[in-house]
Parts: structure tokens; sequence; C-alpha cells
């Protein structure tokens, strides 16, 4: 009986636990436990998006938003995502390409990506970064290790970055508002639609799914 009822706490511990990780109130409130740091838990949070593809950037953005409103909200994120992006870019394009390329190249799905880059121009590569859906650490990668100009690169991604910040901080704000207007839940509802929507279609045109 006691190995039983000690097993069933354990269970229903876990469920809440479980419950509050999946609320908004619990991550602003453990981001807003790193108060101390300032700005700079948001932006790292944002930024290791860009090392850890699977991290969700949207939720990121919106937990941003929520903590800090939606103006800082927007400018930690873009700063964290367009300092994650250079990094990651930069690393393949001055360290791998300059210093590995002899052995890198053998790869065939380095070669591949390298002409992938080929299809895209400067439009093409705005909207690509501004999608909020479209693998951004590929096409760090891709890009880093072709002959696409350093610096029309790190210009078009920082602006559609911010682009695309935007529309998420957008979409957070919407959520965070809805709690109050259930409106702004519609609003945030046609807001991510949208972004999927258009995420996809273009990954397809460009062979990226």
């Amino acid at each position: 009986m006691g190995k039983g009822a000690g097993r069933r706490d354990g269970i229903r511990t876990m469920n809440v636990w479980l419950r509050q990780l999946g609320t908004l109130e619990f991550w602003k409130a453990l981001l807003d436990s790193f108060g101390g740091l300032g700005p700079i838990a948001p932006i790292v949070l944002a930024m290791v998006e860009s090392f850890f593809p699977p991290l969700p950037l949207v939720a990121i953005v919106a937990l941003n938003v929520a903590a800090h409103g939606g103006l800082l909200g927007f400018l930690y994120s873009w700063a964290g995502v367009a300092l994650g992006g250079c990094i990651m870019f930069l690393l393949w394009r001055r360290v791998v390409k300059r210093f590995f390329w002899k052995f890198a190249s053998r790869s065939p799905k380095l070669e591949k990506a390298q002409q992938w880059v080929n299809r895209f121009d400067t439009s093409s590569l705005f909207m690509l970064t501004l999608l909020p859906f479209t693998p951004s650490s590929f096409m760090h990668l891709a890009f880093g290790i072709s002959d696409f100009d350093e610096k029309r690169y790190l210009i078009t991604m920082l602006l559609g970055k911010g682009v695309m910040v935007a529309l998420i901080a957008l979409f957070g704000q919407s959520l965070v508002s809805s709690l109050k207007n259930p409106v702004y839940l519609v609003l945030a509802i046609l807001l991510w639609a949208g972004m999927y929507w258009v995420s996809k279609k273009f990954c397809k045109k460009h062979n990226l799914e």
C-alpha cells in the first residue's frame, strides 16, 4: 500500500510539472528569475536556437514578448537571432571553408548544398530568411560554404530575420492579449497559419522538405 501510494503521488507530481511546463506563465517566471542579467538572458535564449535547430524559435520569441513586452521582446529576439546567424555563417565561411575545405569538400551533402545555393538571388534569399518555418541552420551552412557574397548575405539575413522576428513577436503579443480578449486568439491563429503555409510552399518550391 505504501509503495503504491508513493508511486501514485509521484505520478501526480509529474503530471503537475508537465502541465506547468506547458504554460506561458511557467516560462515567463523562469525568464523573470534571470532578471538580474538584463537583456543577456533573452538574447542568449534566441541566439541558442541557431546552434540547436530543434528549439522552437516561435515559442522563444513569444516568451520574450510575454516577459519583456512587444518592443523589447522583439529587439532582444532579433539581436539573438541575428547574432546566432552571423556566428554560424562566419563559422562555415571563415573556418570550415578556409581551413578544412580540402577534407569537407569530399562530402556529397556539402557539394549538393553548394549547388543548391546557385538557385538563389538576393530577393529569394530575403524570402528564405523571413519565413519562420524554414531550416535556418542549413541556410547558414549552405551559404557559408558557397561563393555567395559575404556582405550581401549578412545584410539580407539581418533584414529578413528582422521581419521574421517582428511577425513572430506580433504573434506572441496576440497570444498574450488573447488572455484578456479572445479576439486576439483568432489573430494569433491566422498569423500562425499564414506563416506556416507560406513557409511550406516556399520550402517545397526550393526542395527544402
